[in-house]
C-alpha cells in the first residue's frame, strides 16, 4: 500500500507526529504506521513505552481534545512489531496543534499524500460550522448525580476512577457542571430504551414492551444484550447424518449493531434507540442519521467519524468497543449492506433471521433438513419414548403452560415431524425423525 490520503509511513517517531494527526482529524481520518513503509520494516525499542509517549502527546498536545478518536495499537509486519495509529475525522473541526494556535501554523488538513496548512478563510468557515450543542457542551438535566455503576464497570476491568474521574472523562462542562454525557451515565437518569416484540412482520400486534433505562447507559447496554441474546434462539437442524445448530440471527454482528446504536445515536433530542423483534426479524433503529460530513461510501469503508466521542471513550475503557472503525465490517460479515436502512433523520438496521427459523415456528424441509428449537425437540424425544402421553402431561414434565405446548405441536404439524392419529384416544407417530 502506498501512501495516500488516509495512510503514513513513519520509519520512527517524529517530531511532526501531531501535525500528521491533526491533519487526518480535519480530513476524513486515517491511519500512521510507526516502524515500516510500503515494503520495509524498521526495528522500534521499547515499543510499550513508546505507545505511552504517543498517547501522552496527542492527549496533550492537540486541541479541542481528541480522547475516544484515536488507537494506538501494536501490529506485526513481516515478522516484527509495529504501531499503527488510528485516527477518526473528529466532529469539532478545526483541531490544531496547542501551542500554535487555531491558525494557519497550527491547523493542517490532508491532500493527497502530505499534510498542508489550512487557509485562515478556512479556518474561520470550519470554526463557524463547529457543532457547539455536543453532548459535552449541554448541562445536565439533574446536578445530584451519583456514579457507583460506572465506578464498578471499571472496577470489573481493572480501573480505578480517582476524584477527577469527572474531568478526565468530560463529564463537565466549560463551567464546571455535569454535562449529558454524564446525565447518561449516571446511575439514574430519565433515559429509557425501549424493546418490543410484535406476533407478526408488522406492527399491529404487540405481544412484549420492556424498557431498559433510566439507569447508567452502559447498565441498559448490558441489559438489552443480554435480552436479544435470550430472544436468539438456538435451532438444531437435524438431518439424516448430523444435528447442526444456528442462531436466529450471528451473535457477533448483532452485538456491535446494538452498541453501535447506543454509542452512536444522536441524544441531543432526547430521542434513544429503538429495537423491535418480529416473526421474521429483528430491527434496530437508531436517530440521528449519518454524521456530518460522513457519506454511505465512507460509512461501508469504515471511515470512524463517531458522533459521541466521549461515550466510545467510556465504552472502550470497558472492553465492550475494540478498534475505531472495526464495527461495520463485523455486521458486514454476516450480512450484506441492504441491512441498513438511511434516513435523513434516522439509520435503520434490518437483521432477518436465518433460513428455516422464522418466528420459531415456521421450518419445514430444507435441502432435506428440518429445523427445531430445543423445547421442540424435547417434546419429540416425549413422544417418541410415549406415543399416546397427553398434552398435559408435557405440560406438567417440562413446566411450561398447556398453551405453549399446543402451540409447539401444531408447529411440530406443520412441519411433518408429527402426525396425530386418532381422537383424544390416539396417539402420535413421528414422521420425520
Amino acid at each position: 500500500m502506498v501512501e495516500d490520503a488516509r495512510l503514513e509511513y513513519k520509519s520512527k517517531l517524529t517530531d511532526d507526529l501531531e501535525k500528521e494527526v491533526v491533519a487526518f482529524l480535519n480530513s476524513e481520518g486515517g491511519v500512521i504506521y510507526i516502524g515500516r513503509d510500503e515494503t520495509q520494516v524498521y526495528e522500534l525499542p521499547n515499543l510499550d513505552e513508546l505507545q505511552l509517549k504517543i498517547k501522552d502527546r496527542l492527549k496533550h498536545n492537540i486541541s479541542p481534545s481528541i480522547l475516544g478518536l484515536f488507537d494506538v495499537i501494536v501490529e506485526e509486519f513481516h515478522g516484527k512489531k509495529i504501531i499503527k495509529i488510528n485516527i477518526a475525522s473528529g466532529s469539532e473541526k478545526p483541531y490544531f496543534i496547542s501551542k500554535k494556535g487555531m491558525s494557519p501554523k497550527g491547523c493542517f488538513i490532508r491532500v493527497g499524500s502530505s499534510s498542508e496548512p489550512m487557509s485562515s478563510r478556512m479556518i474561520e468557515e470550519l470554526f463557524a460550522k463547529r457543532v457547539r450543542d455536543s453532548l459535552r457542551n449541554i448541562s445536565s438535566p439533574r446536578q445530584d448525580l451519583s456514579f457507583r455503576q460506572l465506578k464498578i464497570f471499571y472496577e470489573e476491568k481493572g480501573l480505578l476512577l480517582n476524584d477527577s474521574f469527572a474531568k478526565n472523562l468530560e463529564f463537565l462542562t466549560d463551567d464546571g457542571k455535569y454535562n449529558y454525557i454524564a446525565y447518561l451515565m449516571a446511575d439514574t437518569n430519565g433515559v429509557s430504551f425501549k424493546l418490543a416484540k410484535y406476533n407478526g412482520v408488522d406492527r399491529v400486534d404487540l405481544v412484549e414492551n420492556n424498557e431498559y433505562g433510566y439507569t447508567s447507559l452502559i447498565k441498559a447496554t448490558y441489559a438489552i444484550l443480554e435480552k436479544i441474546e435470550i430472544e436468539n434462539t438456538t435451532f438444531a437442524k437435524i438431518t439424516s447424518k448430523e444435528r447442526i445448530e444456528s442462531t436466529l440471527w450471528d451473535k457477533i454482528a448483532i452485538r456491535e449493531a446494538v452498541i453501535n446504536a447506543i454509542i452512536h445515536n444522536d441524544y441531543t433530542h432526547e430521542v434513544p434507540p429503538k429495537f423491535e423483534i418480529f416473526d421474521d426479524r429483528l430491527e434496530i433503529t437508531s436517530f440521528g442519521g449519518l454524521p456530518l460530513g460522513l457519506n454511505k461510501e465512507e460509512f461501508f469503508s469504515a471511515v470512524s467519524n463517531p458522533r459521541n466521542r466521549e461515550i466510545m471513550r467510556v465504552f472502550k475503557d470497558l472492553g465492550m468497543v475494540e478498534q475505531l472503525g472495526s464495527g461495520i465490517p463485523r455486521i458486514l460479515r454476516a450480512y450484506d449492506k441492504s441491512s441498513f436502512v438511511f434516513m435523513q433523520n434516522f439509520i435503520r438496521m434490518v437483521f432477518y433471521k436465518n433460513s428455516g427459523s422464522i418466528g420459531g415456528s415456521i421450518g419445514g424441509s430444507i435441502g432435506g433438513s428440518i429445523e427445531l428449537t430445543p423445547r421442540q425437540e424435547e417434546i419429540v424425544k416425549l413422544i417418541k419414548e410415549d406415543p399416546k402421553i397427553s398434552y398435559r402431561k408435557i405440560a406438567k414434565v417440562l413446566n411450561i403452560a398447556d398453551s405453549a405446548v399446543k402451540k409447539h405441536l401444531n408447529t411440530l404439524k406443520d412441519k411433518g415431524v408429527l402426525l396425530r392419529v386418532g381422537g383424544t384416544r390416539g396417539h402420535w407417530e413421528i414422521v420425520y425423525e
